[in-house]
């Protein structure tokens, strides 16, 4: 129960930066946004309090959701445009 919150964020994050254009800003958003909300989410499960070690499992989850969430967002529009079409 305690990796729903970083899979939120992870979709959290995928929704906010899939509406970047820009390759490297996505890219660099995406890095940015999964450290910041990996290290909020050890934080507020309060895992932080028991070794920094929990980060290394939680910022990539983060990212993983993320980007996962930003390939199905991709993917849901561009078949939605094929349909109406």
């Amino acid at each position: 129960m305690g990796e729903i919150l970083p899979i939120t964020a992870g979709v959290v994050v995928g929704l906010i930066c899939w509406r970047i254009a820009s390759v490297r800003l996505r890219t660099a958003a995406l890095v940015v946004l999964s450290v910041i909300f990996g290290t909020l989410a050890s934080a507020i499960n309060g895992e932080l309090a028991l070794t920094w070690a929990f980060l290394l499992i939680d910022i990539p989850l983060v990212f993983l959701v993320a980007v996962g969430t930003s390939i199905l967002l991709t993917r849901f529009v561009k078949a939605r445009q094929v349909v109406r079409r």
